[in-house]
């Protein structure tokens, strides 16, 4: 590995927060999906919202993490914007059709899945562990892909496969981030092997 890979690895790994952050937040909204038909679609529509911001804040800071050693950074970034951009318009516009609201959810999820597993494929020799990061992505497509097959599910449907998406979604980027931080402990063990402090 070259010391730009290093580098790379190193700043994503000591990023392991980020991707835990956005699991443990997806798994949350994923649980108060199903619980949400007891409070009406608004709040489905709310907590989408800030899932999605949340989601892209953190895909954020990730993509600022990187940029000085990661080729891909700007991936992140474009991720960023994309859910934020779909939280934005989620809480400004809380009255949208259950319909519209599905379709926005879907067309996120394929476009976030995308750029996941492009970044995956892209630190795959940096990074052991992108496979989780490509399986989230794989199963964000899916769920666009079959959301827009099937649009005019009932709205405790669409609920609950809104719910079992983000809780899937979210336990795959807590593997992804706990996998992170061990590799994170291992390349700090290294660099303090490899250069050993004076005296």
């Amino acid at each position: 590995m070259t010391q730009l890979d290093m580098a790379a690895a190193r700043v994503m790994a000591e990023g392991w927060w980020t991707y835990l952050v956005r699991g443990v937040i997806a798994v949350a909204f994923g649980v108060l999906a199903f619980i949400s038909p007891l409070w009406g679609l608004t709040l489905l529509v709310a907590l989408f919202g800030i899932w999605a911001l949340m989601e892209g804040i953190t895909s954020f800071l990730t993509g600022i993490r990187t940029r000085a050693t990661q080729r891909n950074w700007w991936v992140e970034i474009l991720e960023a914007i994309v859910s934020i951009a779909a939280g934005v318009v989620a809480l400004v516009f809380p009255g949208l059709a259950a319909e519209i609201l599905l379709y926005l959810i879907a067309a996120w999820a394929i476009v976030i899945g995308v750029f996941q597993v492009y970044l995956a494929f892209r630190i795959r020799d940096q990074i052991k562990g992108e496979f989780w990061l490509a399986l989230a992505g794989a199963a964000a497509i899916v769920f666009g892909i079959a959301t827009f097959f099937f649009p005019a599910a009932s709205a405790l449907s669409v609920t609950w496969l809104i719910g079992s998406f983000a809780f899937v979604f979210g336990v795959l980027l807590v593997i992804l981030g706990w996998r992170l931080r061990h590799i994170a402990k291992l390349v700090r063990l290294d660099e303090a092997t490899e250069y050993p402090a004076a005296g």
